[in-house]
C-alpha cells in the first residue's frame, strides 16, 4: 500500500502523459485548462487505493481512475454553465474564460474520451467497469436535473434532498472505490460493500461540502461562498431551518429565496444567520458525522486486512476534517 500523496502524485504523471492539447485547440484547451486546476483527485485516488485494498496492483487502475476524473470534470464544466458559475476551485470556470458554446463541446468531449479509456480493460473486467460506469453516468445526470428541479420548487422535502445528493456525488464516489474492486477481481460481496463504503461517504462529503459553501473560508474553499444561497439551492441547511425553525425563520427563508438580488451579500449574511440560530447549522453537521459513521460501519464487512480497513478509515477520518 502507499500513502495518498504517493497514490496522487502517480495519478497526476500518468494524467499528464494522457492529456495533451492538440487541434483543434478551442476543443482540447478547456479540457487540458479544467483538468490542471488541480483539487483533490478524491475519486482516481480511491479507483487506485481499492485495487491494492484488494491485493492488486494500483497501476492496472490508471485508465479506469483517469476515466472518473475526466467525467468527474466533465460534469462540472456543464454544471458550472447551468448555475451561472463563474470560479471553479478559485479560478475562473470554462465558460467565463472561452464562452458557453466552447464549454458545452468540450465537456461533450470529455464525456466521450472518459469512456475511451476502459478501451484497454479485457472480457467480464470491461464489461463489469462499462455496465458500472454507464448507470453512474446517468444517475450523475439525474441528480443534476433533481438539483434544478429543486431550485423552482417550494415542497422538497430532506428525503429527496439526499437522493438528489447520493445521485449527483455520492455514487460517483462509490463507484470509484468499486471499479478498484473489479479491477482486482474482488468478490461480488467485497464490490457491493466498498460501494456501499463510497456511498455513504459521498454523502457525508457532499453535506461538507453544502455546509463548507455557506460557512467555510473564502480564502481556501475555492468556490463562490454562499453560491447555494445565491442560486436558491434547497440544500440539507436550508430545508432543516424549514423544518425546525420558527415562524419567523421560516418565511424570511422563502421570502429570501423567492429573489435573486445583484448585490446579494445581505440575502447571505441574513440566511446564514438563520441557519446558525435555527440550529440548522448544528443538525447538518450531525447529519455529516452519522453518514461518516455508516460509512465505517460498512468497513466490517469487507474481507480484507485490518491495516487495511484502517486506511481507508483514515481517508475518510482525514475528508470529512477538510475546511476547502
Amino acid at each position: 500500500m502507499h500513502t495518498i500523496e504517493q497514490y496522487r502524485n502517480v495519478f497526476i504523471s500518468y494524467m499528464e502523459s494522457k492529456i495533451a492539447t492538440k487541434e483543434p485547440v478551442n476543443l482540447y484547451e478547456p479540457i487540458t485548462y479544467i483538468l490542471g486546476l488541480g483539487g483533490k483527485r478524491l475519486r482516481p485516488l480511491l479507483v487506485l487505493m481499492a485495487t491494492d485494498v484488494f491485493g492488486s496492483d494500483h497501476k492496472k487502475a490508471l485508465d479506469a481512475a483517469l476515466a472518473i476524473e475526466v467525467f468527474h470534470n466533465f460534469s462540472l464544466v456543464h454544471d458550472d454553465i447551468m448555475d451561472d458559475a463563474p470560479l471553479r476551485r478559485g479560478k475562473e470556470t470554462v465558460h467565463e474564460k472561452w464562452d458557453i458554446n466552447t464549454g458545452i463541446l468540450s465537456g461533450d468531449a470529455m464525456l466521450i474520451n472518459a469512456y475511451q479509456l476502459f478501451e484497454d480493460y479485457e472480457g467480464a473486467a470491461f464489461r463489469d467497469l462499462i455496465e458500472l460506469f454507464s448507470k453512474t453516468a446517468i444517475e450523475v445526470c439525474e441528480g443534476q436535473q433533481f438539483d434544478v428541479d429543486f431550485e423552482t420548487r417550494d415542497d422538497v422535502t430532506l428525503a429527496e434532498y439526499l437522493k438528489m445528493i447520493e445521485y449527483k456525488t455520492a455514487v460517483l464516489v462509490a463507484t470509484a472505490l468499486k471499479m478498484g474492486g473489479i479491477i482486482a477481481n474482488a468478490s461480488v460481496q467485497d464490490q457491493n460493500a466498498i460501494y456501499e463504503f463510497g456511498r455513504n461517504l459521498g454523502i457525508a462529503f457532499q453535506l461538507q461540502d453544502d455546509y463548507l459553501d455557506a460557512f467555510g473560508d473564502p480564502n481556501t474553499f475555492g468556490k463562490q461562498v454562499g453560491g447555494d444561497i445565491i442560486e436558491n439551492k434547497k440544500t440539507f441547511l436550508y430545508l432543516k431551518a424549514l423544518e425546525i425553525g420558527i415562524p419567523l425563520h421560516k418565511k424570511e427563508l422563502s421570502d429570501l429565496y423567492s429573489i435573486r438580488p445583484k448585490d446579494a451579500s445581505d440575502k447571505i449574511k441574513t440566511i446564514k444567520t438563520i441557519f446558525v440560530e435555527s440550529g440548522s447549522a448544528a443538525l447538518t453537521q450531525k447529519e455529516i458525522e452519522s453518514y461518516t459513521k455508516k460509512a465505517f460501519t460498512v468497513l466490517d464487512q469487507l474481507k480484507i486486512s485490518d491495516d487495511k480497513k484502517d486506511l481507508l478509515r483514515h481517508f475518510g477520518e482525514n475528508l470529512m476534517r477538510r475546511k476547502v
